[in-house]
């Protein structure tokens, strides 16, 4: 009986050798960046969009794979710009993360490396606010979500609403433009919430707000007995 189970053994041994052997002649290939999707498009280790736009105080984790060396942390200065070894000084000016992982790409692939694999994430989010100013209940700076954005009606919400003494017709907001410089538009509130509260008629669309604009409410003109 022990003879028998012996040779049974044997066998089941035999015959997963060629199984064995045949997959190691044929294994599998691993895709050089393992970031990369099915279709070979990179995609972030962030947990935030590749379209996220970056911004100065972001502090981002910039890694090339196989490249252990050139692993940095760096944080982007008031002027949208980070070092990185060999390659020297990066422009992120309203790159998104999408892009700031093509540009490093490119400028490591142009001298350094063949074909390098880049992927950023952001490890720390500056502080993004706008400013709501003048006759709401708590002026001062509103924080502004980074993924569902901000509209003027949630920003004065959230500065606690309006004073009794606020102008509705005429809310004023001041804006940075990419180069620094700043732009006034007014805004007809009274409408946009005349439109919210009614059923009929056409809709006044809510305004989105941007990173670090300012809105000021005035106040109504008061005559004196």
């Amino acid at each position: 009986m022990n003879k028998l189970l012996f040779l049974c053994f044997v066998c089941l041994g035999l015959a997963s050798v060629p199984a064995a052997e045949n997959a190691a002649s044929n294994p599998k290939t691993l895709p050089a960046n393992p970031t990369a999707g099915a279709d070979g498009a990179q995609s972030s280790t962030s947990g935030v969009s590749a379209d996220y736009v970056l911004a100065p105080s972001d502090l981002i984790e910039v890694q090339v794979y196989g490249e252990p060396d050139l692993l940095r942390d760096v944080r982007i200065s008031r002027d949208d710009t980070i070092v990185l070894p060999l390659i020297g000084e990066i422009d992120l000016t309203a790159k998104t993360l999408r892009q700031a992982e093509d540009v490093i790409r490119t400028k490591y692939g142009n001298d350094y490396l063949v074909n390098p694999q880049v992927n950023l994430m952001v490890k720390e989010y500056s502080k993004r606010t706008v400013s709501v100013l003048g006759e709401v209940a708590h002026p001062g700076p509103v924080s502004f979500p980074l993924e569902q954005g901000l509209s003027l009606v949630d920003a004065i919400s959230a500065a606690g609403g309006m004073t009794e003494l606020a102008k509705l017709t005429d809310v004023l907001i001041t804006r940075t433009r990419p180069d620094g410089t700043t732009y006034n538009f007014t805004v007809d509130l009274k409408a946009i919430i005349d439109s919210k509260n009614n059923d009929k008629g056409e809709k006044k669309q809510d305004i989105q707000l941007m990173v670090n604009d300012v809105i000021f409410v005035h106040q109504i003109f008061m005559f004196k007995s």
